[in-house]
């Protein structure tokens, strides 16, 4: 960010999603070159997390979990987690939540290096994190949908991805890759549409300027509608970009050694999520009001928001096996459309769903 931003792309820029991922991709690959260094860091590292005891008992001790994001609703079944004690009744002593940023390291390089056990973060950015050697795999996934999404005014909608053709759409720098993959995922003939450089106020949309907005789906569109602008959205996910985020990333050696704690954290998550989902202002108003207190966030605002990441973590196939589980086929449409973003890595290299599914075979009643 530089100096001749405005006011309002400053306010935008500190809230701004996906500058962020795409920021964590290009950090997370330089400083996981480190390789040996960062391996030898990471090994002398005490863990923040004791093992549970011999005897069996719940005594995990503390836990770390490193955020994507700041503090906002993004984290809501983990804000109700922590304050209806699903942690400590699953035998965690205590869940530290760590919140990222602009200025935050990548979340592969905190699990790496063992400042936090678990990490939220996505699928290209842990995979390309995987493919210079980071230990890492993913073991769940909160949204089953990408929360990418083309927004436009409602008067005149971008529904389809054609509907782009002859149409001037606004794409920031830091989604320039997403932006490409979409492209190369959907066939697109992209000279036929008008990229036009932007930062990240969505006024120009507004304004006409522009007639379509590179957008995560959960943060401007509410932004312009809370401010009486009326919008549609077209998720990526939808329209040939199947690619699930928010995903839950872990040491490998945390898979091998501590996977009665990876079940308890999990199953805190998932009592809190289920929470979230069946009421999006009891999250809305933690994040607004006490975990995210100071960042200007609004109880009215998370709320819409929280609504919205309902529809990305809830589908037919969660209500049938249990959040943050993911189908074969979803695996293997992820793994194709890394493809597209010039990420080739096997499903088997990147996930690891084996703790989840086992979660659920053993807590039926957790679905």
């Amino acid at each position: 960010m530089t100096n001749s931003m405005s006011s309002d792309d400053r306010a935008f820029a500190a809230t701004d999603r996906r500058l962020f991922l795409k920021r964590g991709l290009q950090l997370g690959g330089a400083v996981l070159l480190g390789g040996p260094l960062l391996a030898a860091c990471g090994d002398s590292d005490s863990s923040s997390s004791a093992s549970s005891s011999s005897s069996g008992a719940k005594s995990f001790g503390e836990l770390t979990l490193r955020l994507s994001w700041i503090k906002n609703v993004e984290f809501a079944g983990s804000y109700i987690a922590d304050s209806k004690g699903y942690y400590t009744d699953e035998g965690f002593s205590k869940v530290t939540l760590i919140g990222g940023g602009p200025s935050a390291t990548p979340m592969e390089t905190d699990v790496v290096t063992k400042k936090a056990l678990v990490a939220i973060s996505a699928p290209d950015i842990t995979g390309a994190a995987v493919a210079k050697g980071a230990p890492l795999k993913i073991i769940g996934a909160q949204y089953q949908k990408n929360p990418f999404c083309i927004m436009s005014m409602a008067k005149d909608p971008i529904a389809k991805p054609e509907d782009m053709y002859g149409k001037k759409i606004g794409v920031q720098a830091g989604n320039e890759s997403v932006w490409a993959a979409y492209i190369k995922a959907t066939g697109l003939d992209e000279s036929k549409i008008t990229k036009v450089p932007v930062q990240f106020d969505p006024l120009p949309l507004t304004q006409g300027t522009v007639d379509g907005w590179f957008s995560f789906v959960t943060n401007e569109p509410n932004t312009l509608r809370l401010k009486g602008f009326k919008v549609a959205t077209m998720l990526l996910a939808d329209t040939g970009y199947p690619l699930v985020s928010e995903t839950y990333i872990v040491r490998q050696d945390t898979i091998d050694n501590k996977r009665d704690l990876l079940k308890a954290f999990l199953r805190a998550e998932i009592k809190g999520w289920k929470a979230s989902i069946a009421d999006p202002a009891l999250g809305a108003k933690l994040a607004a009001e006490t975990y995210g207190k100071g960042l200007g966030l609004t109880t009215k605002e998370q709320t819409l928001e929280s609504a919205d990441e309902n529809k990305l973590l809830v589908t037919a196939d969660t209500k049938k096996n249990g959040l943050f589980t993911i189908t074969p086929e979803l695996i293997a449409e992820n793994i194709k459309t890394l493809k597209y973003g010039g990420l080739d890595i096997t499903a088997a290299k990147l996930f690891d769903l084996s703790i989840i599914e086992e979660i659920y075979k053993e807590n039926p009643s957790l679905i």
